[in-house]
Formats: C-alpha cells, sequence, structure tokens
C-alpha cells in the first residue's frame, strides 16, 4: 500500500470524522454520566438499574438512530451533484420518518417498560428500571429530532456546531443529575428517577438548539428556501425507510446483543450486573467513537459514488479502516493496562464489584479491534445504499452466534460474566470479517458511477 497517496484521504476523513466522534463520544457520555452520579450517590443497585434501563430504551431508539444515519450518506451524494433541492427534500423526509419512529418505538419502549417483570431481575432492579425506562421513552422524540436534523449538517460536511451542541449538553445533562438526585437547593430529591429527568431535559435542550442552528445559519438558506418545502417528500420519505429500516434493524441486532446479554449477566447476581454495566459502558465510549469514523465513511463514500468515482469509494473505505484500526488499537490498549483505574471511576468501597468489572475491561480489551472494524464497514456499506446483505450478516453473527455462546459459556460452562463477553468477542470478530469481505467485493463490482449495480450485487 502507498501510504502517500492515502495521506491525503486519511487526512480528509479525520478532518470530517473528528467532530462526528466527539459528538457521538457527547451522546454516549451521558449515559456514562447518569452511571457515575447514580454510582457514586446511590449504589451498585441503583447503578445496575440504570444500566439495564439505558440498555433495553437504547435498543428501542438503535432503529430509529441507525435508520435515520443513511440521511447523511443521501444529502452527501446529492449535494455532490449540486441537487439542491434533493437535499432540502431529503431534510424535510428526515424529519417526518424521525417523528414517527419516536411515536413508534417511543410507545414500544413504554410497553417494555410495564412488562419488565419478563426479564427475571431481582423485585428491586425491576421496580427502579421501570420507572427509569418510562422517562426516557418519552425522550425519544427530541434524541430522534435532533439525530435527523444533525444528519442535514453532517451530509453538508458542517458537524462542528453539532459537536458543540452536544458536549454542551453533556453539562446540561450532569448539572440536572446534581441537583436532581439528591435535590439541591429549590430542587427537589428524586434520586434515580433525577438521573432519567437530567437525560430528557438535555435531549429536549439538544434537538431545540440543532433545529435553531440549521434554520438560523446563513450556510443552510438556499437548501432552506420557501420554494422548495412545497416540493412533496413522500418519495424521499419511502426512500430512506427502505433504506434506513434495514440499517436500523442491523444497529438494532448489534444492540440487542449487548442489551440482552445486559440480562443473561442480572441471572447471575446484582454484582455482576453493576461490574457488567461498567465495563460496557466504557466499551460503548469507544464504540460510539468509532461510529463517528463509520458516519464520515459513509459520507466520503456517498459522495463518491455521487461523482462516479470508483477508486474514490476504495480509497474512502481503505482510509476509514485504517483509522478505525489504529484508534481502537489504542483503545485496547488502555483497557488492558489501565482497567483498574477506570473501573474506579465508577464505584467505591465494593471490592467484589470492581474485581469483576476489572477482569470483563480486559476481555473488553481484546474485542476492540474487531468492534472498530465492523462498524467502519457497516458505514461503508451504506454509503453504497448497501443495507440488505449487512443486516442478516449482523443477525447471523449477533444471534446466531454471539448471544447462544454467551450463554453457553456463562452457565453449563460456568465460565459466569466473562463467559458472556467471550462470545460477544466472537460475534463481533465474526461480523468484522464478513463485512469488510461485502465492502471489497462490492467495489470491485462497481462500474464507474453506478450505484445501483452495487445494490443489486
Amino acid at each position: 500500500m502507498n501510504f502517500r497517496i492515502y495521506r491525503p484521504e486519511i487526512a480528509d476523513t479525520l478532518r470530517l470524522s473528528v467532530p462526528i466522534v466527539i459528538a457521538q463520544l457527547g451522546v454516549v457520555l451521558m449515559g456514562v454520566t447518569d452511571n457515575l452520579f447514580v454510582g457514586r450517590l446511590l449504589g451498585a443497585v441503583p447503578l445496575g438499574a440504570a444500566g439495564l434501563a439505558n440498555s433495553l430504551s437504547f435498543l428501542m431508539s438503535s432503529i430509529g438512530v441507525g435508520g435515520l444515519s443513511v440521511v447523511a450518506a443521501l444529502v452527501s451524494k446529492a449535494n455532490s451533484q449540486q441537487d439542491t433541492a434533493a437535499v432540502n427534500r431529503l431534510f424535510r423526509a428526515g424529519l417526518r420518518v424521525a417523528v414517527g419512529l419516536s411515536i413508534a418505538l417511543g410507545g414500544l419502549s413504554a410497553l417494555l417498560a410495564y412488562n419488565f417483570d419478563l426479564f427475571d431481575q431481582s423485585a428491586e432492579v425491576t421496580r427502579l428500571a421501570r420507572d427509569f425506562m418510562l422517562i426516557l421513552s418519552a425522550s425519544l422524540l427530541p434524541l430522534l429530532i435532533f439525530v435527523a436534523t444533525r444528519q442535514l449538517a453532517d451530509g453538508l460536511r458542517q458537524p462542528r456546531v453539532a459537536m458543540a451542541i452536544t458536549l454542551s449538553a453533556l453539562v446540561v445533562n450532569a448539572l440536572f443529575n446534581y441537583l436532581l438526585i439528591k435535590g439541591v437547593g429549590p430542587f427537589p430529591e428524586m434520586g434515580l428517577m433525577g438521573s432519567a429527568t437530567a437525560t430528557l431535559l438535555s435531549r429536549l435542550y439538544m434537538a431545540g438548539a440543532m433545529l435553531a442552528y440549521v434554520y438560523g445559519a446563513g450556510r443552510f438558506k438556499r437548501f432552506l428556501s420557501r420554494s422548495l418545502v412545497l416540493q412533496p417528500i413522500r418519495a424521499e420519505a419511502e426512500t430512506i425507510l427502505r433504506l434506513g429500516i434495514p440499517g436500523g434493524l442491523t444497529f438494532f441486532f448489534e444492540v440487542a446483543t449487548f442489551s440482552l446479554a445486559v440480562v443473561i449477566v442480572g441471572w447471575l447476581g446484582e454484582d455482576r450486573l453493576a461490574a457488567h454495566q461498567i465495563a460496557i459502558n466504557m466499551a460503548s465510549v469507544t464504540y460510539m467513537m468509532a461510529t463517528g469514523i463509520s458516519s464520515a465513511a459513509a459520507i466520503r463514500v456517498g459522495a463518491a459514488v455521487g461523482s462516479g468515482s470508483r477508486e474514490g469509494v476504495r480509497r474512502a473505505g481503505v482510509a476509514a479502516f485504517l483509522l478505525s484500526a489504529v484508534f481502537m488499537s489504542l483503545a485496547a490498549l488502555l483497557f488492558l493496562t489501565a482497567n483498574n483505574w477506570l473501573v474506579a471511576l465508577y464505584i467505591r468501597d465494593n471490592p467484589a464489584v470492581s474485581s469483576i468489572a476489572v477482569t470483563l475491561m480486559s476481555v473488553a480489551g481484546f474485542f476492540q479491534l474487531s468492534d472498530g472494524i465492523q462498524v467502519v464497514a457497516l458505514g461503508c456499506l451504506r454509503g453504497l445504499s448497501d443495507v440488505n446483505v449487512p443486516t442478516v450478516i449482523t443477525l447471523i453473527a449477533y444471534w446466531g452466534m454471539a448471544l447462544p455462546l454467551s450463554y453457553v459459556l456463562a452457565f453449563p460452562l460456568k465460565l459466569d460474566a466473562v463467559g458472556v463477553w467471550i462470545g460477544l468477542l466472537a460475534g463481533l470478530s465474526l461480523a468484522a470479517v464478513l463485512l469488510t469481505w461485502r465492502f471489497f467485493r462490492l467495489n470491485r463490482r462497481i462500474q464507474t458511477s453506478a450505484v445501483e449495480r452495487a445494490e443489486r450485487a
């Protein structure tokens, strides 16, 4: 490989991905912030309940978040073809789809909360997690509105304000966690529900700030002209759903695997559940940062498809794979060498939970590379509008391998919580191999600018 050729490709991917990475990191750090406050102020059982509710709520939202992520690649393609009207239609269609998905997914999330007994957790975890999840269900609407609005900015290569909004929302979330959990000054003492309310308030802030930015900034005016608003958007909404639902299901299968892994670990005991939540929080941070590189890959691949450059598609993909491999290797090194320090950030005076969490952090270190490669491969395929085969691949890797293997290793083979994590490692590795192979196979079949041929491959 000639690195001189790829140097500008890597630099461009890095410039685009860094703000997206920071924004993605900000989203997951809200959950981390919740857990830090809950773990230190309320203890291990509320920490496990909050972690379980967050995981299941994120599972419900994953279809919407993953589905809407196709919009940035479509916007990038339309903009590279200088089709301003198409960009406008995609933006409005994305908002409409976001509202519809938030109603459907929020309702399902609330239904799941009311039937929390199905997960066979302890009585205290069930009670706390149910109420926590109901509040998170209400926050799905502002979350998906933010994600849909962000797609316009990201697709037009303007991700920095979304990054700033997300980071400032972290401050809002931390502030209200502090004020509402214990009750400070005029604020009521809400305990664990104060943490869930802080998440709701921060997401409302994110949606309002992102909409205000897009409609107020001059750089977006030509895409939001009143003359374009009257154009119908049904076709674009159908396209987003046609491409987005399989893409959202791909995201869902992975998130569901980790959410159900939380349930399996919960069967092992409350101390395992709390330890698992600490380790999975740290792994989620690095994963969400890798999704930023994946989003940049989707945007750059989509732009290359729009301009008819087969070589551009390949170079954009390779640059993203290289960046993700380097970053996740560094994360793996951190997890393996600083696991005691990382665990100490979450919980104190509980040696049993800390010991288990340190062991799980070590296993998490080994699956960092697989996790980063598979999510970037998904982004590259999204840029090619290839969504159906990746959905099948993730279904096989996560539900066909990871979950059954996790259960077998944890219970019949008595490897406890470590067995669950080894199963996750196996599923992620299989997905990384198959999805990467799929991208390079499709790239070889692309003939000039005919993206439709890639879809039929």
